[in-house]
């Protein structure tokens, strides 16, 4: 088994609790809050043995091997960090950073300590993503892709009665493109790397951070359009057009539904079974890294992580969205 901790109290980290329990390969040692009434909460809910308030006792300590960050995205480096420079492994919520200057000090970190570091973007990681690795050549020349990821945040009503939660604070490096938006952008980044150039326009809040946005992205021979939102709903499916086919998914966040129609009319059903703990391929991955001594994943990699952030980076300066964390 291995020891493992998380940073973070919210639903996400319970998602992720459920999810790695359920592989029968880690055990819940620890858990890191700000504040002791959640960490004590937390720690009741999920029969955690050691609780910790301070940063340095927890990294310090010998009760974890690893640890599953989901703090707000403005503290995701500083974490990360402070944890690989006392030799835990690391599997941090996307983004990974607020920008490609934290990541690179995450990466630099994870490579100089020998420890695992990988984005915990789970939809890269599923079945039915890689059923669209494995057949993507059925395709032929593969002209364009498009994701869509719009969902109206609940947290959106409050905001428009005044209250600037989290998900609204640039305090946070929150806001669309960061929160949903990269959905689309991780897996592009895995599938055909970095872009010649970004395209990025969007509809920035009095808060400062970006309700939704559009990027048209540029490659030698094929382009991709992805939409996010955070204050409108879309219910259309991700699409990756070739000149011989087209492949339709479902849910670019979470693919369960994966189809290819031919020009002739017909069609190849690729879905593949899957848990609904769908974080759960995450954990295994970040499981067999440890395991095997690996120190990065070949899927959610470095440098796919890298390509994402830089694709993000650029959207940001194209629309004037500045975080805090950027002056740091």
């Amino acid at each position: 088994m291995i020891r493992f901790a998380v940073i973070g109290t919210n639903w996400i980290t319970e998602e992720f609790i459920h999810a790695a329990r359920e592989t029968g390969e880690f055990d819940l040692t620890a858990v890191y809050s700000r504040t002791e009434d959640k960490a004590a909460e937390f720690a009741n809910k999920f029969a955690v043995p050691h609780r910790f308030t301070d940063l340095n006792q927890f990294a310090q300590s010998d009760t974890f091997d690893a640890v599953y960050i989901a703090s707000p995205n403005s503290l995701h480096a500083q974490y990360a960090v402070h944890c690989m420079n006392h030799g835990k492994h690391v599997l941090c919520e996307k983004p990974a950073a607020s920008n490609v200057t934290e990541l690179s000090a995450m990466i630099e970190a994870a490579r100089s300590n020998k420890v695992v570091f990988m984005e915990a973007l789970k939809s890269t990681l599923m079945p039915n993503f890689r059923a669209i690795q494995d057949n993507l050549h059925k395709l032929g020349p593969i002209r364009r892709y498009f994701a869509s990821y719009c969902q109206y945040s609940s947290r959106y009503d409050a905001y428009k009665q005044g209250t600037v939660l989290n998900a609204f604070n640039p305090v946070f490096s929150n806001g669309s493109l960061m929160d949903l938006g990269v959905y689309c952008i991780y897996p592009l980044a895995v599938l055909f790397g970095s872009p010649e150039r970004v395209q990025a326009s969007g509809v920035l809040l009095e808060s400062g951070v970006d309700g939704e946005g559009s990027l048209l992205l540029s490659y030698k021979e094929m382009d991709a359009v992805i939409m996010h939102s955070k204050i409108s709903s879309s219910y259309a499916p991700a699409e990756i057009q070739g000149e011989h086919a087209t492949m339709i998914i479902d849910k670019i966040n979470q693919p369960e539904k994966v189809e290819i129609r031919y020009r002739d009319g017909s069609v190849d059903n690729l879905t593949r079974e899957q848990s609904a703990r769908t974080m759960r391929y995450e954990a295994e991955e970040f499981s067999r890294l440890i395991r095997s001594g690996s120190l990065e994943s070949e899927t959610n990699s470095h440098r796919n992580s890298t390509i994402a952030l830089q694709i993000m980076d650029e959207a940001r300066k194209q629309i004037g969205l500045v975080f805090p964390a950027d002056a740091k």
